[in-house]
């Protein structure tokens, strides 16, 4: 049996907000590198998808300004984003009416700017009652400094900073979940470097499970070596 602690959270009472993953926004950040960004953000997309959590996903701009949002989160997604105009989401009456029609009091928002975009609804969702995670690691500032002070100032409203890895592991919880087992270590083999790396070698080396790629690597006229 998992515990459903009230301080964790849980796919059936969470809605995970997607904003602004958009190339003009991902150009202005420099606090993490933006590909790191992206593989945080669609891995996280994915930890929502598979758990079966309620998504939003919204652009600003998107023609005038920011451009499409990414294919790869866009792909993991399936869903039209909500378009606007303000920097604070929480002003858009279409984003709020959604995430009050899910009855979801837990929100785990990743926005692109840290100071702007995550910042502000943030401190609005709060102010309404809501609980706030902040993914710090799939969201981005203009500047180390700009989102270091915007997680602070989310921290002391009340915000729960978390990241891409800890959403996935913290709705898994158990390993005999064997639902989404499987579904867990995909992620974590393709977005969760050296936790990856270590899960192939597991698999392959001590449970002698086949290679995962296409093209599997072939030992041919290797010497033997005795290792101490």
């Amino acid at each position: 049996m998992t515990f459903k602690a009230k301080s964790l959270i849980n796919a059936d009472d969470t809605v995970f907000i997607f904003i602004d993953h958009q190339p003009q926004m991902s150009f202005g950040v420099v606090n993490i590198d933006r590909q790191q960004l992206k593989n945080n953000t669609v891995a996280l997309a994915k930890t929502a998808k598979l758990f079966g959590a309620s998504t939003i996903v919204t652009a600003v701009e998107t023609e005038s300004f920011s451009g499409y949002i990414w294919p790869e989160l866009m792909d993991v997604l399936k869903q039209d984003p909500i378009e606007r105009t303000s920097m604070n989401s929480w002003d858009s009456e279409e984003l709020v009416a959604a995430v009050k029609a899910t009855g979801k009091k837990k929100l785990v928002i990743a926005a692109l700017w840290t100071e702007a975009c995550l910042l502000f609804p943030t401190l609005c969702a709060i102010e309404e009652g809501f609980e706030v995670y902040i993914v710090t690691d799939a969201s981005g500032g203009t500047s180390q400094e700009a989102h270091d002070a915007a997680i602070r100032r989310m921290e002391q409203a009340g915000a729960h900073s978390i990241t891409s890895v800890n959403v996935l592991l913290e709705l898994q919880r158990d390993w005999a979940k064997r639902g989404t087992y499987d579904g867990v270590m995909a992620i974590v083999r393709e977005h969760f470097g050296a936790y990856g790396m270590g899960v192939d070698y597991a698999y392959t080396m001590v449970h002698k499970a086949p290679q995962r790629g296409e093209y599997p690597h072939k030992v041919v006229g290797a010497a033997a070596h005795e290792h101490a």
